[in-house]
């Protein structure tokens, strides 16, 4: 990915959940490439996100990989915290971790429902709720929930990840209208079918069929969705919150 030659996002701190692999990595460096400094969350890739931080590094950037299981709340402010205390604010917050436990609902555990709701929906309640605070006290806040258009059109064999990606949506609406008379932004990146790791369990055959229903005829990149988070991210997106920004190649048009 080339790395943007504008610093629109210089002097703030931004958090990225899930950022170190896919679509959370392209977002870490492409915000870090603007300017800002970035907190790199994992779960359990713990070498994967020192290796984001040191692209950052290299590229002359500042930035700090934390682990925190996001679905839970003490966790989750935890690593808001750890950002505060490495570069003293927060400024944006990207919730972006997400985990699929796909299958038919006849076949769905509780417990596979369950998982998928606390780290998707669970998790961007829980880190937002630890940003927003210093967020008000700053007057001045990006909050940015990446969602899927299985949350605005449904996917079988995704009733958990379809309920969690739509929850986001909700949320996001929701939160926009609580704090926006302190000038903290909050809208969702509905993000279409993005070739990452998420998808390297599913057929060949089934890819193609998705391709089939796009438009444009091809899959997104990791790159093309942190484009978007950055644009939301950025002063220039001071006039739009509770949207949810479609990257999908028009695969799911309202």
């Amino acid at each position: 990915m080339a790395a943007s030659q504008t610093k629109s996002l210089e002097g703030r701190v931004a958090v990225v959940t899930g950022g170190s692999r896919g679509i959370g990595r392209a977002i870490a460096l492409e915000l870090a490439a603007r300017g800002a400094r970035i907190v790199v969350n994992y779960n359990r890739a713990s070498k994967a996100a020192d290796e984001v931080v040191a692209e950052i590094e290299k590229g002359g950037g500042q930035a700090l990989a934390v682990q925190a299981n996001v679905a839970d709340i003490e966790q989750a402010a935890a690593l808001i915290q750890a950002a505060i205390d490495k570069f003293e604010k927060i400024d944006i917050l990207v919730n972006n971790a997400g985990i699929t436990r796909d299958t038919l609902i006849l076949r769905m555990s509780e417990e596979d429902f369950d998982a998928v709701i606390a780290t998707n929906l669970k998790g961007t309640f829980n880190c937002s709720k630890a940003a927003v605070r210093p967020m008000m006290k700053a007057h001045f806040g990006r909050i940015i929930n990446i969602t899927s258009i299985s949350g605005q059109i449904g996917n079988a064999g995704q009733t958990n990840y379809s309920a969690s990606k739509a929850g986001q949506i909700g949320f996001t609406k929701a939160l926009a209208r609580e704090i926006a008379s302190r000038k903290i932004t909050v809208n969702a990146v509905a993000a279409g079918y993005v070739d990452t790791e998420i998808w390297e369990g599913v057929s060949e055959e089934i890819r193609e069929s998705f391709i089939e229903q796009i438009p444009l005829g091809r899959k997104g990149e990791p790159a093309e969705i942190a484009y978007a988070v950055a644009f939301l991210a950025s002063d220039e997106a001071a006039y739009i919150t509770g949207q949810t920004l479609a990257v999908d190649g028009g695969m799911a048009m309202f």
